[in-house]
């Protein structure tokens, strides 16, 4: 009975999380309102089914560990470096928005452990909101998000760093034991040391001995034994916090080649723990508490919101960036961390802070990651105003303007989904030709080695997010959807063609049904390489068994129409067949190649009279790489010219007759 209430409490807060995620992307919100709403819902303050919020935190715990192996994942001294003139500025913002909320806590009468981590708990801003509103908005790919990102991360580390110092604040009731807090930052630098001496070598090794088994299922045990047991080893051996212990392991994986393979294997786990951590997070909140706390609540708010964007703009001056970057900056991070979550958590349980408290800190999380979309909306208004002030302007733009976004440069351009193999073609033929081309691509290993090349790129999944209007399909010539997999191209191309009803679209089929499918979704033209393969076959069959090239294309052309059915069952096939056989049957091509002493060099197609003595007609001349179909009459033959005849049999044997003195056929 004990695992059956188990089994019904994490069916029923995913069940919820997904209509509360569901209704949170229609409404254009993060998923993780949703998340937080669901909790809600099915808590123990708001009437219906009452979770087990005890059973939920302990999954939730899981949550908190992949999140942060997933943060170490992802974590690159080089490019913090890359964006080192601005990690100042983060941290003093930090610095200043946790000191405001400390003020704000200790007017309220709370006590000084409790203001400070309600400082603490606002002063970080979301990764995993700004990198999804970057992508949204077109901005991730840009200086601008390359800068904004690199800011959260900063901000990420010092709140790691937080937690880490967090226990100490246990013990703070008569003023905080700045000693406890200096040997606990000692023990987990100890920590970090030692798992970077001996991690960076052993793990590494044991994840390329396991991945040498070519067994999927072992690679996955060994990432999550890497990722909970260097988080239990942290807790139990060096006193500090499951969090630090799973972000250095994270950074300790992120060293080894197989890193990427990893961080896609942990997603599915990361995701649906961090989903019940959500959900174990709105569970605690009650709708009352709020109501009685609404001041405290938009005061909270408006320093979030308003006072984050305002320190920014003022902070602008003390790094070298476009002012369009301090927009997105301002924008983007005007939000708070999910980490207010897991400090708020740590916070009550340490019995730091009261419950309403808590739920005051969650609610005022929860409106900001609400609000943040708003946000972007703002920065052209903002930017417009801004202007209107010329020497203010110029002395935040000092450092140069910001670059035109990539999409508004783009016209008669294609649309390339996906950088595999089949992309990568694509991308080398339009650089070929000059073609303007954009790539859309969700690896953003890929999306890097595009920027080296200079490639437009949008960083995003074409088939889930908002990245595809971004793409300014109206203006495009052509879409390009090369992913493999067919339930993604299908979305891809469903999408694309209500955005642009008449724009062509080339997609890459898996199986015969794909192929119909997406050509009732909108596809023009539906290429499934198998198949292609076969009748690739059948045209160079057809072509060394002397029929003429234009019917054989025609026909081929009539098959993909027709889904690539084998069968010849439709009238248009019956037609190109016939027409095929007939033109076998009488017509045939000939190329003959023009020796110096042959009897029409230096003869123009009209003194040369070919037409009139043999039957056989002119169709094409080749000269060297030139090629000149339907020649003028004027046009004088040269030696070396390689002529296309056209004719019936007989007349072809004429013109053999009158050339073969000197021609051979080619």
């Amino acid at each position: 009975m004990n695992e059956l209430t188990l089994l019904v409490e994490i069916a029923v807060a995913l069940v919820a999380a997904f209509f509360g995620g569901l209704i949170a992307r229609r409404l254009g919100l993060p998923t993780i309102v949703g998340y937080l709403l669901a909790g809600i819902a099915i808590g123990p303050f708001t009437p219906g089914f009452v979770g087990d919020t005890e059973t939920i935190s302990q999954l939730a715990e899981l949550g908190v560990i992949f999140l942060m192996f997933g943060v170490g994942l992802e974590f690159s001294i080089a490019d913090l470096w890359k964006v080192r003139d601005i990690a100042p500025a983060a941290l003093l913002r930090m610095a200043a928005i946790a000191a405001l909320g400390y003020a704000l806590g200790r007017w309220w009468g709370w006590t000084q452990p409790s203001a400070l981590l309600l400082g603490l708990a606002l002063s970080g801003a979301s990764t995993i909101v700004l990198m999804r509103g970057l992508m949204d908005n077109s901005l991730l790919n840009t200086r601008h998000g390359q800068a904004a990102v690199g800011w959260s991360v900063s901000e990420d580390l010092a709140t790691v760093l937080i937690l880490v110092a967090l226990p100490t604040l246990a013990q703070a009731a008569n003023g905080i034991d700045w000693r406890a807090v200096g040997v606990t930052l000692g023990k987990a630098a100890a920590f970090a040391v030692i798992v970077a001496l001996i991690g960076t070598r052993l793990i590494p090794w044991v994840l390329h001995v396991i991945a040498r088994t070519r067994s999927r299922e072992l690679f996955i045990l060994a990432v999550l034994v890497v990722s909970l047991g260097t988080a239990l080893a942290a807790a139990e051996l060096f006193g500090v916090s499951l969090a630090l212990g799973a972000f250095v392991a994270g950074v300790v994986v992120s060293e080894s080649p197989l890193s990427r393979q990893a961080a896609a294997d942990i997603v599915p786990l990361r995701e649906a723990f961090a989903v019940l951590f959500f959900v174990s997070i709105g569970m605690l909140v009650n709708p009352a508490d709020l109501l009685q706390n609404i001041g405290e609540l938009l005061v909270l708010l408006a320093l979030v919101v308003a006072g984050k964007a305002a320190l920014t703009l003022l902070l602008s001056f003390t790094y070298r960036r476009p002012a369009y970057t301090t927009l997105v900056l301002a924008a983007g991070t005007s939000q708070v961390s999910e980490f207010a979550f897991i400090l708020g958590q740590a916070g009550l349980a340490l019995m730091l802070l009261e419950r309403g408290q808590y739920t005051l800190i969650l609610a005022v999380t929860l409106l900001a990651i609400t609000i943040n979309p708003l946000l972007y909306r703002l920065i052209p208004h903002a930017e417009r105003s801004s202007r209107r002030f010329p020497a203010l302007w110029q002395r935040a733009d000092r450092h140069g303007p910001a670059p035109a976004l990539p999409e508004e440069a783009l016209s008669d351009h294609i649309v390339i989904v996906g950088y595999g193999r089949v992309g990568q073609h694509i991308v080398d033929v339009a650089k070929s030709l000059g073609i303007p081309h954009l790539v859309i691509e969700s690896n953003f290993e890929r999306v890097g080695q595009l920027n080296r090349r200079g490639t437009t790129t949008l960083y995003g999944d074409a088939a889930n997010s908002e990245v595809l209007p971004h793409s300014r399909l109206e203006r495009a010539r052509a879409l390009v959807v090369t992913v493999p997999d067919e339930a993604t191209a299908e979305m891809v191309v469903a999408a694309a063609h209500d955005l642009a009803p008449d724009l062509p679209i080339i997609v890459r089929a898996a199986t015969t049904d794909g192929v119909t499918r997406l050509s009732k979704l909108g596809a023009h033209d539906v290429i499934h390489p198998e198949l292609e393969g076969g009748l690739e076959i059948v045209r160079h069959t057809l072509l060394q068994l002397g029929f003429p090239l234009r019917e054989v294309f025609e026909y081929t052309d009539a098959v993909r129409q027709d889904h690539y059915d084998a069968q010849v069952n439709s009238p248009e096939e019956h037609r190109l067949l016939h027409d095929l056989m007939r033109a076998a049957r009488g017509i045939e091509v000939i190329w003959f190649e023009l020796s110096p002493d042959n009897l029409i060099v230096g003869q123009s197609l009209a003194e040369a009279n070919l037409r009139a003595r043999t039957g056989a007609s002119v169709v094409a001349i080749l000269r060297g790489r030139e090629l000149m179909a339907n020649p003028k009459s004027q046009t004088v033959f040269l030696a070396g010219d390689r002529i296309g005849l056209i004719g019936e049999d007989a007349q072809i044997e004429a013109a053999s007759a009158l050339l073969v003195p000197a021609a051979g056929e080619a």
